[in-house]
This record gives structure tokens, sequence and C-alpha cells, in this order.
């Protein structure tokens, strides 16, 4: 009988369980304003990506909807924008950005993982190297 019991509580709780953490709202939704947007270079060195003083904005609802805009102040003017959802996994501290569309027809489709590192307010991570080997780092910080 305790047995039927615990087997019971168990297939009751994991469906109650997996319901709370669907209900729980993403964990990085909110307004985020661009800190930086740099590359690290095959030498080590890190470098303006965008320019000087880049500005951005990312926008992810509560169920991970999100759109990504980066744009270079100087001419000529560079930008970087997609839109999509956004999955996380919070013990190997990694992003998945499913993208719907994207300036880039290349990204349109596809999915794109980053390592990420969120201290307080402010959320960075590293795209996968480029072809040249170097790799794009963008820092974001939470509007409130």
């Amino acid at each position: 009988m305790k047995l039927l019991n615990r087997l019971f509580c168990l297939f009751m709780w994991v469906p109650a369980h997996q319901a709370a953490l669907a209900a729980r709202p993403f964990p990085l939704a909110g307004a985020w304003e661009l800190v930086a947007a740099d590359r690290l270079q095959t030498d080590g060195q890190r470098v303006h990506d965008y320019g000087e003083a880049p500005t951005g904005l990312l926008m992810i609802d509560t169920d991970g909807h999100y759109a990504l805009q980066i744009y270079q102040r100087e001419s000529p003017r560079a930008s970087s924008t997609h839109f999509g959802t956004l999955s996380i996994d919070e013990p190997s501290r990694t992003l998945t950005f499913h993208i719907t569309s994207a300036q880039r027809e290349e990204w349109i489709g596809t999915r794109q993982e980053r390592r990420y590192e969120l201290k307080g307010d402010e959320l960075s991570y590293r795209v996968p190297a480029r072809t040249d080997g170097q790799i794009p780092i963008s820092v974001w910080r939470r509007k409130h």
C-alpha cells in the first residue's frame, strides 16, 4: 500500500511540477540596453565591433519571445537585427536563440547557442566564432 501511495504521489507531483515551471515567467524577461558590442580577436585583444558607442535594445517577453537590434552610430552604419524565441539552460549557462527572421539571411530559421553570464542586471554572452576566428561579445544592462 505504501508503494502505491508513493507512486501516486510521484505521478501527481511530476505534472504539477512541470506546470509550475511552465507558469514561471522567462527569467530574462524585460528590456535590455546595449552596453558593449565587442569582438575578441584571435590574438586575445578585445576591440569594438560596432564603433565606439553602439546602441541597441533587446526586448524579451515573459514567454521568451525576443527582438534584438544593435546599431553602429558612426558612418558607415552597421547593424545586427533578429527576432524569434529564446530558451535558457541555466545549469549549462546556455542561451539558445531560435531565430525566426534576421537581417542576415543565413540566420533565418536557425538555432544559435551562446554561453552567457548574468551578474545582477548585466547579461553578457559570446557568439560562436566567426569564420576568421573572431568572437563577438554582447553586453546588456536590464532597464528599470
